[in-house]
């Protein structure tokens, strides 16, 4: 019998002082079975990241052909393809060959300079790659905010990442890669 995904409802205040975008969203995520409450925050944070109406989350872990979030024009192009992870190179290409724009969030800690090694000489031809690194101290501390219900402000200023619910807060910081 095949496990069922957890649903988690998220209310996201977003003060984004860096892009002037301010607004609310209401969210229902899937957790799918195999994600842990680390990489569904780091879904919500992108999210609030790339904060835009037409921004979307995707069926995620559970096909390979979408990205774990997605912004499409009203004639159904791809505007924006949101990765998340240490994907392989080949998944990156097909995301470069279909959206107007990527972005590639990375985590993981010591593993994120081994995998940028092997796979930056590749990836630098992709004018429309974008890949930015989260610390791994600011990411576990931001899957202690998980809750099946959650309220949750963010606040961005000068590429600096507040995010708090009544309890606590977490500060990121997020660090471009690619392009420097």
């Amino acid at each position: 019998m095949a496990l069922k995904a957890t649903i988690f409802k998220a209310t996201l205040n977003i003060a984004d002082m860096d892009r002037h975008y301010y607004a609310d969203h209401h969210l229902t995520l899937a957790r799918h079975p195999s994600e842990t409450d680390e990489r569904m925050m780091i879904r919500l944070l992108a999210f609030a990241l790339n904060a835009d109406e037409h921004l979307e989350f995707t069926k995620g872990l559970s096909t390979d052909d979408e990205p774990e979030l997605w912004q499409k024009s009203l004639s159904d192009e791809i505007e924006l393809w949101i990765e998340l992870g240490l994907p392989e190179e080949s998944r990156l290409r097909k995301a470069c060959n279909r959206a107007k724009k990527v972005v590639l969030y990375t985590y993981g800690g010591r593993a994120v300079p081994v995998w940028w090694d092997k796979h930056h000489h590749k990836l630098s031809r992709f004018d429309n790659l974008t890949v930015i690194n989260l610390p791994q101290e600011a990411t576990e501390a931001l899957a202690e905010l998980a809750q099946r219900s959650m309220h949750v402000q963010v606040t961005i200023q000068d590429g600096e990442v507040s995010i708090s619910n009544q309890d606590d807060l977490v500060s990121i910081t997020p660090q471009r890669r690619y392009p420097e």
